[in-house]
């Protein structure tokens, strides 16, 4: 079925549940979280994946155009949000005010941190789109859990390299950042694997509450336009 040029109500409150998982991602991702005694991972990979699932639904659901235009929104919220961070650290504080070194270590980010946050999330969730939406033309829409782990698979691992790598390379033991990049993955793959059967149902309401189900015949993978 081919796309429709609007955008329902549906589709904006989805959009904003991505985005506002992907701020709140971005704004935990400084809180580490000892699983075990050996591994330890950002507090984000509790929410982050959820990116991803939506991803997915956008692009089952609506195509790639559409999820296209969600992931750059969610970037553009992303760049905005680290902006007015930035610019409230920097803001005169009065003397009495003691906590200054606190909202800063919570709110702020270093520019390296902030590349590496910006390159995962564009390459990992475009690839997770363009993969999906690829795999359901080729498979004429069947087995959406085969489709939706192997995007995850690429997407998230590309996504977690990306980030740990620009992050970390040279500030630790090569072999530390290794592992976090590992454990990292099989969390957020994980997360896929075990939310997919309300993934299924999450589209299949969608799908029926929109009346669409758009396959990318055709389709050119531009992740700016067309």
């Amino acid at each position: 079925m081919n796309e429709t040029k609007n955008v329902s109500r549906l589709f904006m409150c989805i959009g904003i549940i991505f985005v506002t998982c992907l701020l709140l991602s971005n704004l935990i991702a400084g809180k580490m979280w000892a699983v075990t005694e050996n591994i330890t991972l950002p507090s984000a990979v509790i929410l982050f994946p959820l990116t991803y699932i939506i991803g997915d639904v956008f692009t089952e659901v609506y195509g790639f155009r559409k999820a296209r235009t969600v992931i750059w929104l969610g970037f553009a919220c992303s760049f905005f949000a680290v902006l007015i961070y930035l610019i409230t650290i920097a803001l005169p504080h009065p003397g009495y005010w003691e906590n200054q070194d606190a909202y800063a270590a919570v709110m702020g980010t270093t520019p390296r941190v902030a590349i590496a946050s910006f390159a995962g999330y564009l390459f990992g969730e475009f690839s997770n789109s363009i993969i999906l939406s690829r795999l359901k033309v080729a498979t004429k829409g069947k087995n959406l859990w085969m489709r939706t782990i192997l995007s995850t698979v690429v997407g998230e691992g590309l996504d977690s390299v990306i980030f740990i790598m620009i992050s970390f390379w040279g500030t630790m033991d090569n072999f530390v950042v290794l592992q976090m990049i590992l454990f990292q993955y099989l969390f957020k793959v994980s997360y896929e694997v075990i939310f997919t059967p309300l993934t299924y149902l999450v589209v299949k309401a969608i799908k029926k509450a929109e009346g669409i189900d758009v396959y990318d015949e055709g389709v050119r993978y531009n992740i700016l336009k067309g």
